[in-house]
């Protein structure tokens, strides 16, 4: 009787030493997606960024120009025979692609008129999967 109660002792231990090995994998698979969204807002701010840089004179008349930091856009604009408006139709496809087709996935962009213009993007999305805070967002400013 003694060694069946060190056998059924082992197994409770055992039990729940895998109950949190399992409770840190879940955890650490939200935190890697958040993570790679995190990453992949960077690439996508870095990427209009450039956009913009390639069409440097409509950047500085405000082609890019979409939103406010009180008021974000969060709708992909219609693409018109401007290479600004395919740039920013793109743009938000691949943001509702890779950070969450959601109304909460939106983005602002600003550039002002002093020469050489310096431009802001600020890219937010719902990080609330990964348990942290709901909006994430990511700002990226610099000169064109």
């Amino acid at each position: 009787g003694v060694s069946l109660l060190e056998v059924l002792i082992a197994v409770v231990v055992l039990a729940v030493g895998l109950l949190g090995i399992a409770r840190l994998q879940t955890q650490t698979l939200k935190l890697n997606h958040s993570a790679a969204q995190r990453s992949q807002a960077v690439m996508l701010a870095y990427y209009i960024m450039d956009a913009m840089r390639v069409n440097r004179t409509a950047a500085a008349a405000g082609a890019y120009n979409t939103g406010s930091p009180s008021n974000p856009t969060c709708s992909a604009p219609t693409a018109s025979g401007r290479l600004a408006s395919h740039d920013l139709a793109d743009w938000f496809d691949r943001l509702k692609e890779n950070l969450g087709n959601a109304d909460t996935t939106c983005a602002m962009i600003n550039c002002d008129t002093n020469n050489p213009p310096r431009c802001t993007v600020r890219i937010l999305w719902d990080d609330s999967r990964a348990g942290g805070a709901t909006n994430q967002s990511i700002e990226l400013t610099s000169q064109l």
